[in-house]
């Protein structure tokens, strides 16, 4: 045992490059056909105000690459989806099937059929035109800025409620068109108004899952299997009652047109 891990240390010092040595302390440059890159980072003082705006629009754009699952969590549909899908799991008493992986790929995909036309017009009128060169950076936010706002209203245009408490509480006056709502304003109204279409749907999928259960209990009470869990009972009506009703597509045609 010992001269195998001796072995192995001896190869592992061998694969190791040679500048980690400490007598090996010149810089040499890469031999020709050397398989890995050599990269040279330099570090200086910004010499305009120019280059310090750079850098910190450099910042902001990998703090927005890192703010991206939120955003397309909080942003599009996909928040309403995921919730109801976990509503419907929860209300079959399912516990690991399906995955939870492929319930959230499944509404990952769902949302990429929502929300492209969405996509298509923020490609068109922001993407496109700024790698063109015909927009600036401002211009290319703009555009695609406001494609998504314009969803986000379309969803609350029948209960604008959670846009009014947010103006509320900011102290900013009625607004009478979507351009006088704030970006930051409108954010967090859309993600309380899919909380609360997504709790609605659930409780109406529910419903029908409840009555099982109470019927289910009431048999076992009244035969006297106290000691047998109704779940277990219940768990093969439910889901024979929700293949019937062809359960899958109805739901995803449901949550599709919840979002037109």
């Amino acid at each position: 045992m010992i001269k195998k891990t001796l072995l192995l240390f001896i190869l592992a010092l061998m694969l190791v490059p040679g500048s980690v040595f400490p007598q090996d302390t010149g810089l040499r440059p890469a031999a020709p056909g050397a398989p890995f890159p050599y990269v040279d980072l330099n570090v200086r003082e910004a010499q305009s105000n120019q280059e310090v705006v750079l850098s910190i629009q450099l910042l902001l754009l990998l703090a927005v690459l890192t703010l991206a699952p939120s955003i397309l969590i909080l942003m599009t549909s996909f928040l309403r989806i995921a919730i109801v899908f976990d509503f419907v799991k929860r209300a079959l008493s399912l516990q690991q099937v399906p995955p939870n992986q492929i319930l959230m790929g499944l509404a990952l995909f769902l949302s990429l059929f929502i929300m492209w036309p969405t996509l298509s017009t923020i490609y068109n009128e922001s993407f496109k035109p700024f790698a063109e060169g015909q927009i600036g950076i401002e211009g290319m936010y703009r555009n695609a800025e406001s494609p998504l706002r314009l969803f986000m209203y379309k969803q609350m245009q029948k209960d604008p409620e959670n846009i009014r408490l947010f103006m509320r509480m900011r102290d900013l006056p009625k607004p009478n068109t979507l351009a006088d709502v704030p970006t930051e304003v409108l954010i967090p109204a859309f993600v309380l108004h899919e909380l609360t279409v997504a709790f609605k749907i659930g409780i109406l999928l529910f419903i029908p899952f409840i009555i099982i259960d109470i019927v289910v209990a009431s048999t076992l009470m009244s035969m006297g299997m106290i000691m047998l869990p109704p779940v277990m009972i219940s768990l093969p009506f439910k889901l024979i009652v929700f293949v019937l009703v062809d359960g899958w597509n109805l739901l995803t045609l449901q949550v599709v047109q919840s979002f037109r």
